[in-house]
């Protein structure tokens, strides 16, 4: 049986991945990779002095891997997608009637709400950023607002429906997690989310009045029109693509057979509508779409998607999870968390506690999941012991994890929206506004006591001796 791991040693392999980080990224300018293989490398050194076989480490970061697998297998399929919908002339489309419709000065404020909107009806904020994030990031690009902006806008209300939806898969998981009733626990992250939303809103308002008057040249929307025109078929009919993969999710066809839909109906899109070669749809699936259309913005927009273009995420993914597979099976992030719950001996400190070791999960681990699952074993039972209703930690799980995964460049998350809309989170990190904002209100709440709800004491030993029960069953 191993020792617990000693807090001094777990905090080696974090303290060298983030120097060496720091070094390659912001000084050199260099991709993080390879800072997350010799923070892996740490972590294996650290966890073979301290009695572990290397059969066993090796095991743990498959471990890290099998648990990343759900995700890399969506990486692809949006790349793909991206492509098909490109070729098929889907994206034309939506930028097209987007740049006819959405006022400039109210962009931000208007994709945040559709973005919100279609994540709260389908339950997924990767898909909501793989398909209208997509068609958002080319419409605001068209308009002049500068790249960040556009994306922390998306991310902020794509971020916000998955949080609130019932058919969220974060959102079940925290409430399973604590034994809190679904409903309950999203009208209590109400409290938090519908305020964190409002100051977005207010900031993206004020943003895109100031990004329109400076960035906005109305022939360059006229150029983009026109370009959009000359080299794809712009129809209607091809809306049906988008609406009807968010018609199969929002009723709960899950995300793989969705998004193999999307692809399939932006493969016959880009053959029968466009007049394109299947030869060259089959390539635009793997390679992603190419065109030389003589407008800058539109090329830059659409050379792009494909299975090849998330490579890059996929291996970052991949390493970033053996990282954190080393990390949660040898206890060294058990080991500092716990450093934190010394600091955790009021309700304020303690919530406050909880959000921070969300965060720390999201770096240490770059899974938003294990920032749900390993806080929530650690804090329950101190919960019930200051007779805290199981609904302020499954918000607190929330708002400290599942939001601040956006913001580790390395977490799956982030490496996704990189992929996705092009991105880096160092860019969008200011900008993603919904996603800091909620996490500061819990800990205000938590200080202030303010919808911080009492757990009955004849509630609390019930709950106490069922787990008792369960331990000796």
């Amino acid at each position: 049986m191993k020792k617990e791991m000693p807090f001094w040693m777990a905090i080696i392999p974090l303290a060298v991945m983030i120097v060496t980080m720091a070094f390659a990224v912001i000084v050199f300018e260099q991709d993080p990779h390879i800072p997350l293989l010799v923070g892996t490398a740490a972590a294996a050194i650290v966890a073979a002095l301290s009695g572990y076989k290397w059969k066993d480490i090796e095991e743990f970061m498959y471990k890290g891997i099998r648990l990343a697998l759900p995700a890399v297998v969506i990486i692809m399929l949006v790349g793909a997608t991206i492509g098909a919908w490109i070729g098929g002339g889907v994206v034309a489309t939506l930028i097209y009637y987007g740049l006819k419709i959405i006022s400039p000065s109210l962009f931000l404020v208007t994709i945040t709400i559709i973005c919100g909107i279609v994540s709260l009806s389908i339950g997924s904020s990767w898909s909501t950023m793989g398909t209208i994030g997509v068609a958002g990031m080319g419409i605001g690009l068209s308009m002049g607002v500068p790249a960040p902006m556009v994306a922390g806008a998306i991310i902020s209300g794509s971020y916000f429906g998955d949080k609130m939806s019932p058919l969220s898969d974060t959102t079940i998981l925290a409430s399973g997690l604590t034994n809190t009733d679904l409903f309950e626990h999203i009208r209590h992250m109400f409290y938090t989310t519908i305020p964190g939303l409002a100051i977005a809103l207010t900031a993206y308002f004020f943003l895109g009045k100031n990004a329109a008057s400076t960035g906005l040249d109305s022939s360059d929307i006229q150029g983009t029109i026109a370009s959009l025109q000359e080299n794809f078929v712009i129809s209607p009919l091809l809306l049906i693509v988008p609406v009807l993969v968010i018609v199969m999710v929002a009723r709960k066809v899950p995300a793989i057979p969705a998004l193999a839909a999307g692809i399939f109906l932006g493969f016959l899109s880009q053959i029968f509508i466009q007049g394109g070669h299947v030869g060259d749809a089959f390539g635009t699936l793997f390679s992603g779409y190419s065109i030389e259309s003589g407008n800058e913005t539109v090329d830059e927009l659409f050379n792009a998607g494909g299975l090849e273009s998330m490579m890059y995420t996929v291996s970052l993914a991949m390493i970033a999870m053996t990282f954190g597979g080393v990390l949660e099976h040898t206890g060294m992030l058990q080991a500092i968390v716990k450093q934190i719950l010394k600091f955790a001996k009021t309700t304020g400190r303690l919530i406050a506690s909880t959000v921070l070791s969300c965060f720390v999960t999201n770096v240490t681990c770059a899974e938003q999941y294990i920032s749900i699952v390993v806080p929530s074993r650690m804090y329950a039972s101190i919960f019930r012991e200051k007779r805290l209703h199981s609904k302020n930690l499954s918000r607190a799980l929330e708002d400290g994890g599942t939001l601040t995964s956006v913001f580790t460049p390395w977490n799956t998350c982030a490496v996704f929206i990189l992929g996705t809309l092009g991105v880096h989170a160092f860019e969008y990190a200011p900008y993603a506004i919904l996603n800091y904002a909620v996490p500061v209100i819990s800990i205000i709440y938590a200080f202030t006591g303010w919808t911080i709800v009492k757990l009955p004491e004849t509630k609390a030993l019930a709950l106490e001796k069922e787990e008792k029960t369960s331990a000796n069953a």
